[in-house]
This record gives C-alpha cells, structure tokens and sequence, in this order.
C-alpha cells in the first residue's frame, strides 16, 4: 500500500518584482499552514518522505509542515523535478519514488497539482488551493504502478477557518 500526500504552496507574495522561484509567502501562508497541519497531524502517522520544489514558497511551506511533523533531516528532499506546472512531469517524478517509502508527502505548483490529484484520486477538485492538502492511498507496493487511488482526505484552508 502507497499514501501519497499532494500539498500545493502556501499563498505567495506578488509585491516584488521577483523571479517567479523566488516568491516568498506572504503571512497568511503561515497561519493556512498551520491550520492545515492541525486537521492533518491527528489523522496520519509517520514516517513520512518529504519531497519538495525548490521554489522558496513551496520549500517554505514544506520546510513549517517538516518542522510541525517532526520529520527526520534524512527524510527531507528538494527535488529540481518538483519545479513544474506540468501534470505529466509532475507524476512522472512522483513515480520514480523508491519502493521502500510508502508514505510520500510532495510539495509543488498548480496547475500539475490539481490535474494529478484529479487524475488519481477517487474525488474530484476544480482546483486545489494554495496550502491544500490532499491524500490518496493506493492499492500497490509500486509508486511506477499508481492508478485508481482512494482520496481518504482533503484539507483546504478556507473550510478549516
């Protein structure tokens, strides 16, 4: 069995002119984080794998649930991959994940993040806000292998305020 944990970035700042990796999150990422990861923390256990983009809002926003999570430093990965609006690249990293890990917590960027948990999830989303947290189990010990996956939750900030 594979758990695979989609959380897209928390809400990003536009009021620099930044190159788009370089966006910081404004403040209320943090408190979306924050909430996120209350509903989040009594429903699972760890371990988990944590993989990330390397886009300061994303690595922001994984390195609060990382920190909130207690995850292990050697549990914690940027991935260059993850820096993709792209659903198919998206999938295709998540699917090169080691068979050991069985539970696998990816931070990354819509739109790739809505199309693949609506691709491989049992529910469907229009879209996946900024800090929304979705979870879907599959019934397989290969990530190469995901399809037809259960979506055993969702998290979105502005239906926990």
């Amino acid at each position: 069995m594979k758990r695979l944990i989609l959380v897209r970035h928390g809400k990003s700042s536009w009021e620099k002119d930044l190159p788009d990796d370089e966006r910081p999150l404004k403040k209320r990422a943090y408190n979306d984080a924050e909430l996120v990861i209350n509903g989040f923390k009594s429903a699972f256990e760890k371990p988990f794998t944590i993989w990330s983009s390397y886009a300061k809002r994303a690595l922001t926003t994984a390195k609060i649930f990382k920190e909130r999570l207690e995850i292990r430093d050697e549990d914690f990965h940027i991935k260059a991959e993850l820096y993709t609006f792209d659903a198919p690249v998206l999938l295709q990293t998540i699917k090169s994940c080691d068979n050991n890990v069985d539970q696998l917590m990816v931070f990354g960027h819509n739109p790739a993040m809505t199309e693949v948990v609506n691709s491989l999830g049992s529910s469907s989303f229009e879209n996946v806000p900024t800090t929304g947290l979705c979870v879907i189990e599959f019934e397989t010990d290969s990530w190469k292998d995901l399809k037809n996956g259960k979506t055993l939750l969702y998290l979105f900030p502005k239906n926990l305020r």
